[in-house]
């Protein structure tokens, strides 16, 4: 079973998910919460593979309450929730190591799938939502500048997987690709995760975007 736990401030977003997410035969919920501080107790307390967050909520919100559970040890995939897919929030909350994030609106069957995607350890996070949060990011310049600088220190083939990452590729597929085994790749992208300083996939294909190797 992928246990869920489910954080909105506004109850009825909360049972809504719920019913949605009940309704699969492997999907269970877990918990939920209303606030920031009472995600991180409930990803504590239940140790869930996937936490929907939504960001725009008082108190503490889902920006540090997602900061706070990607440091936890084995943390869950975190997956931001918001109204609209444009939101400079969710380039916060992917910088702080959310996995992706899913639009309020995205319909039910989609809702349970790419909860699976997401336990299972991939980007909830298509390239061109990925070159729409990019290009809206207000530090635009000095993130590009940045992302080129740590790129540098990747070698070619490195950087060739790096932006199959960026295009939302799996590991199968950049394997197809660049003509190498799917472990091989797997090995790339670790080390290039710890070259890059990223803590997941979905930065390390953000910052793919923003050193301009993905492909438009």
């Amino acid at each position: 079973m992928i246990r869920v736990v489910v954080v909105d401030d506004e109850p009825m977003v909360c049972a809504h998910l719920r019913t949605i997410l009940g309704s699969a035969e492997d999907i269970e919920v877990v918990a939920q919460a209303q606030d920031g501080a009472e995600a991180v107790e409930a990803v504590v307390r239940h140790r869930p593979h996937v936490v929907l967050m939504d960001l725009r909520m008082p108190g503490v919100d889902g920006l540090t309450a997602t900061e706070r559970i990607t440091r936890l040890p084995g943390p869950p995939a975190v997956v931001a929730l918001t109204t609209f897919d444009a939101d400079t929030y969710v380039v916060r909350a992917l910088r702080a190591g959310a996995a992706g994030f899913l639009v309020k609106s995205t319909p039910p069957e989609d809702l349970i799938n790419l909860v699976r995607v997401a336990a299972d350890g991939h980007t909830v996070l298509s390239p061109d939502a990925a070159r729409r949060l990019v290009a809206t990011s207000a530090d635009g310049d000095e993130r590009a500048r940045r992302a080129r600088e740590l790129v540098s220190a990747l070698t070619g083939r490195e950087r060739e997987v790096l932006a199959g990452l960026g295009e939302g590729r799996s590991n199968a597929d950049i394997a197809h690709r660049l003509h190498l085994s799917e472990a091989t790749v797997k090995s790339y992208v670790s080390r290039m995760l710890t070259k890059l300083g990223c803590t997941n996939r979905t930065q390390a294909g953000l910052l793919a975007h923003e050193a301009g190797l993905a492909a438009s």
